[in-house]
C-alpha cells in the first residue's frame, strides 16, 4: 500500500511540476501578435469579391503576400492595425487583403496571375490594384522598416501614393 501511495504521490508532483514549467513558458514575440492569414482560404474567390467590392467603392486594393510563419508580415498587420492613422487611411481609401503563401497552400495560380515570374521578393510583400483588378505596384516591404519595425513616414507614403483619393 505504501508503494502505491509512494507512487501516486511522485506521479501528482510529476504533473504538478509539469503544469508549472509550461505555463512558466516565456512568450514569444509570434505568441503575441494576431495571425491574418488564412491557409484554407479560397483567395481567386475571395479576390474577385474584393473587386467587385471596390468598384462599388471606389477603392484600390492591397494586398499584404505573406503567411503567420512570418515574423515580418505579423509585425506589418500588427503595426497597420495599432497606429490609428495608418488604419483610419487604409479604412477609408483601401480594400485590404492578406495572402497566403505557407506550405498548406502556396496559393501559386493567384501568385501566377498577379505577380511576375521573375520578380524575387521576400515576405511580406504588397500588391496594390485597382478597382478593376489591374496591378498597379508591386511592392517590397524592406524600404518600409526601421529596426524590427516599421517606419511611419515611409508607410504613410506608399499608401498615400496609390490611393484613388
Amino acid at each position: 500500500m505504501r508503494k502505491i501511495i509512494r507512487v501516486f504521490t511522485l506521479c501528482f508532483v510529476f504533473f504538478t511540476f509539469q503544469q508549472v514549467i509550461a505555463q512558466t513558458k516565456p512568450v514569444g514575440e509570434k505568441d503575441t501578435l494576431s495571425y491574418p492569414y488564412h491557409p484554407e482560404a479560397n483567395a481567386q474567390e475571395d479576390l474577385d469579391k474584393l473587386i467587385a467590392q471596390a468598384n462599388k467603392e471606389d477603392k484600390n486594393i492591397i494586398i499584404q503576400a505573406g503567411g503567420n510563419w512570418c515574423i515580418w508580415c505579423l509585425r506589418f498587420n500588427d503595426y497597420i492595425h495599432k497606429t490609428a492613422e495608418i488604419n483610419d487611411y487604409l479604412g477609408h481609401n483601401y480594400l485590404y487583403y492578406h495572402l497566403n503563401y505557407s506550405k498548406e497552400n502556396k496559393n501559386e495560380a493567384i501568385f501566377k496571375k498577379y505577380v511576375p515570374d521573375s520578380l524575387k521578393l521576400g515576405y511580406p510583400f504588397f500588391i496594390v490594384m485597382n478597382s478593376t483588378g489591374e496591378v498597379l505596384k508591386i511592392q517590397e516591404s524592406g524600404s518600409l522598416e526601421s529596426g524590427k519595425g516599421y517606419d511611419k513616414n515611409k508607410v504613410m507614403q506608399f499608401f498615400k501614393s496609390w490611393s484613388k483619393k
